[in-house]
Order: structure tokens, then sequence, then C-alpha cells
């Protein structure tokens, strides 16, 4: 089975988002308040979804803040966490609960080189049997550090609201409602993504509320 677009650079982004606008007005509206719509490309790998998890239900500082301990330790290989003890990764500023999550991921023997050919179902399919990866986090891992062009992320708080404001909808719709409105925005669902998150940006400071 074939893979979709990868997204490789801001003019992938650009042309995903012309087809958006194109396709559907409000996105055309949602262009001309937040311009251009980045790529997002970050690194794949172990250290990725380790990050992933570390980043769970904690502030970004706090985050970012774990990750330097683990990294200043030499703690993000699935060879270097198997060597150690749990005192040592709490040391790091990881709970009970996520070292548990990041010992089974080390133990889970991905092949991360081969999820850059594996279409993007399976990825995802095969991330959400991890302890602790979930399928928004399996969906965040093919959009960005994949960079596949239609994956989209319908569990996340943030889109759904923007889906709200920008689609005009009575309530914010849940995963399953805004999985299937997002069917219309194929082959471009990781940048119109991107759009709704800066149209969440946007639509917030107007209110108000950062």
């Amino acid at each position: 089975m074939m893979i979709g677009r990868i997204l490789h650079s801001d003019a992938c982004m650009a042309e995903g988002a012309h087809w958006l606008g194109a396709r559907e007005p409000r996105f055309a509206h949602a262009l001309e308040l937040c311009g251009p719509v980045p790529l997002r490309r970050r690194a794949d790998g172990f250290e990725a979804l380790m990050s992933a998890i570390v980043s769970q239900q904690v502030s970004v500082a706090a985050a970012r803040a774990i990750q330097g301990r683990l990294e200043a330790a030499g703690l993000i290989t699935p060879e270097a966490i198997a060597l150690v003890d749990d005192e040592a990764l709490r040391a790091g500023g990881l709970s009970r609960q996520k070292i548990r999550y990041i010992r089974a991921l080390a133990e889970a023997g991905i092949d991360f080189d081969a999820l850059r050919t594996t279409p993007d179902t399976e990825v995802v399919e095969q991330l959400i049997v991890v302890p602790g990866v979930g399928r928004w986090t399996a969906e965040i891992y093919a959009m960005f550090s994949l960079g596949r062009a239609d994956v989209f992320a319908p569990n996340d708080l943030a889109l759904q609201e923007a889906a709200r404001i920008l689609f005009d909808l009575p309530e914010r719709p849940r995963e399953a409602a805004l999985r299937r409105m997002a069917d219309d925005w194929s082959p471009w669902r990781t940048v119109a993504a991107g759009l709704l998150w800066a149209y969440y940006r946007v639509a917030k400071e107007r209110e108000g509320v950062v």
C-alpha cells in the first residue's frame, strides 16, 4: 500500500491551504485572518515519541524541563532506559505512570525507520498498542514527525473549539463528529488542522483569552 503526500516545506503547506480555501469559504476566511500556515515538522524516532509522552498533562515549560534533564542524563534511547532503575527516571521528573509508559515504549521494539514508509492508518494502529500512546499522540506523531499531509487529530480540544467557532456550530463537535467533518478536507487534513490551530489562537485573542 502506498503512503500519501509528505509535507516537506512551507510551499507544501501553501498548496494545501490554497486547496482548502478554494473548497471551503470558511477556510478562505481563516486564511485571510491567519496568513500562511507554517510547516511544523519535528524529528521522528524514539526520542520524539518519548517526548510526546513526557508532555502529556503537564505544562510546556514543565515538559521542556523534564526532557532537558533526561537528555542531560542520556536517557533518551531504549538502550539507556533499559540500563537504569526507576529512581534514575524519577530523578528526571517522571511520574510513576510515565515511567511505566516510557519503559513500555522502550521495550516495544518499534521500527521507526519503517514507519516512514508505512501508510497513515497503519502508523496509528501500530503506535496505539503501546501503553501511554493514545490515538491523539499517534496522530500528532504522524502529522509532525512523519509529515503526513492527510492526518487529523479530532480529539484535540483546540481543533474542536476552532471548528465550532469557524463553522458557527451550536456546540463543540466531539471526536466522531469532527472526524466526519474532516473527511471533506482530505487529502490535506494535516494542513486543515494547522489552519484551525492558527485560527483558534486568533479567535481566542479576539475574545481576550490567552
